[in-house]
């Protein structure tokens, strides 16, 4: 169940990030997202009621993987795994979330910057390694992690959209997380889920061409 949750993350390719985004809107922005072809959903943790949130996301779809983001601690980890989360995302490597996640057979994206914290996160047990922040350094940085540590899937985050997705997926990325790029707080804030259904459709576009490439 858990490898196979891992595979459709990555085969899906793109984790839209909802964050700050209350429960009564979450509804209808996942809506959106999903009809834009995203398949994969991280609530982040911070956000108010996020715990109802996710449960409220995890009963409403069957075939979209609902996660929980911005876990920082081992306590986080497991209140969101009882909303139903399934899978976790990190900004930082914290064993403690990693722990939580293995015992209880929900991935972790355990977010990592350089070579030394990736491996790090891949040995202590992370199923994916969060490039975050992705911006800082780009495709090149991700490319350059990935020389040396082919075994860990990267998924850059922050600062990733439909204009630069491919070039990460280029760059060898497994996945790419995207926020505001697809829910734009405007676009939330305004009720235009159109906008934010083009938002994911591009960026699910993106990953699939540069994947055919």
């Amino acid at each position: 169940m858990h490898s196979r949750r891992v595979d459709r993350i990555r085969e899906g390719g793109v984790i839209a990030i909802l964050r700050g985004v209350g429960t009564d809107a979450a509804i209808d922005v996942a809506d959106a997202v999903v009809e834009g072809g995203v398949t994969a959903l991280e609530v982040t943790a911070d956000t108010p009621n996020a715990t109802a949130t996710i449960d409220a996301l995890s009963d409403r779809f069957d075939d979209v993987l609902v996660g929980a983001g911005t876990v920082l601690d081992a306590e986080t980890a497991r209140a969101v795994q009882l909303a139903g989360a399934e899978f976790l995302v990190t900004p930082t490597v914290d064993a403690g979330v990693i722990r939580t996640g293995n015992r209880y057979g929900t991935p972790v994206a355990t977010g990592a910057f350089t070579p030394t914290e990736a491996l790090r996160a891949h040995e202590a047990g992370a199923d994916l390694v969060k490039v975050f922040p992705a911006a800082t350094g780009g495709p090149t940085h991700v490319a350059a992690l990935g020389g040396p540590l082919p075994q860990i899937p990267l998924v850059p985050t922050g600062g990733v959209g439909p204009a630069n997705a491919g070039a990460y997926v280029e760059a060898g990325a497994a996945a790419v997380g995207v926020g505001s790029a697809i829910v734009d707080d405007d676009a939330v804030a305004n009720g235009d889920y159109e906008a934010i259904a083009e938002n994911a459709r591009r960026t699910v576009d993106a990953v699939a061409s540069a994947r055919d490439r």
